[in-house]
């Protein structure tokens, strides 16, 4: 839980949103974060795209104050910009990260509800799985990944977060911090479940807050097959480490019981 340290009265909060090829996109995301959060900031990180992404987000810059943007040299994928994007606004002093996608897919009107939960978690992620989440217009066999995805990750990391993959997050600045992200090596959509994982290993609680999850209208999908099979051979083998480490664990506390019965005698 939150410590007295972290409760800030009015807290700085900015949206993060990582671009590659979004110029169709990049102005509604940003208009609708603004419209539905005034207060709220927004930093666009832009992969250096080639359909001029970043010099449209550059215009909007130019007129809103509370919009910035990250230009980065190449596209190093979706982790990436995001590490980008959280030293940005850590080292700005912003006190609540979110993560958002620039297609639409994650609805800025529903962000106040997260920042609510986050009064009483170190992390909060939009749910798609959670009664009250839905998905609108994806297609069927994107669901069953999603879903059997998240069903792998429960198992295998004995987790019981229902949308351990979504996209659309909340952090307070002190989780950030704690978890660490310098050797975050997750490059596409595995890497929410890298942070969500590192969330919950440091002891510190995610809450799960219903969103619509909504399909892009314009541009592609940047998931990949590549991206899938990151994603299910990074959670196999942090679940093999957490279970070899739990088994390590129950075997020493037999050793001890059974050491301590031998001295009695």
């Amino acid at each position: 839980m939150p410590t007295s340290e972290d409760e800030v009265t009015n807290p700085r909060v900015i949206v993060i949103i990582p671009t590659y090829n979004e110029a169709e996109n990049i102005e509604t995301i940003t208009g609708r974060v603004r419209r539905a959060n005034p207060d709220v900031e927004v930093l666009v990180a832009d992969d250096n795209s080639p359909d001029g992404t970043g010099q449209i987000a550059d215009r909007l810059a130019e007129s809103d104050d509370h919009i910035h943007v990250l230009h980065r040299r190449g596209k190093e994928g979706l982790g990436a910009a995001y590490l980008a994007g959280f030293r940005w606004g850590l080292d700005a002093g912003f006190d609540v990260l979110v993560e958002m996608d620039a297609d639409g897919s994650h609805q800025p009107e529903q962000l106040p509800a997260l920042l609510a939960a986050l009064d009483h978690a170190d992390m909060v992620k939009g749910s798609r799985y959670v009664p009250g989440g839905r998905v609108v217009n994806w297609p069927k066999y994107r669901e069953l990944i999603s879903r059997g995805g998240g069903v792998w990750t429960r198992l295998m990391l004995g987790i019981k977060v229902k949308d351990p993959t979504g996209g659309f997050n909340a952090f307070r600045a002190h989780t950030l911090r704690t978890i660490g992200l310098d050797d975050v090596a997750s490059a596409g959509y595995c890497f929410q479940l890298d942070l969500t994982w590192r969330v919950l290993k440091s002891g510190m609680t995610v809450a799960e807050e219903p969103i619509d999850f909504v399909e892009r209208e314009y541009g592609n999908s940047k998931m990949s097959r590549a991206i899938v099979v990151e994603a299910l051979i990074r959670t196999t083998l942090w679940g093999v480490d957490y279970r070899t480490r739990q088994l390590s664990s129950a075997l020493a506390g037999v050793r001890r019981r059974l050491t301590g019965r031998s001295g009695e005698h």
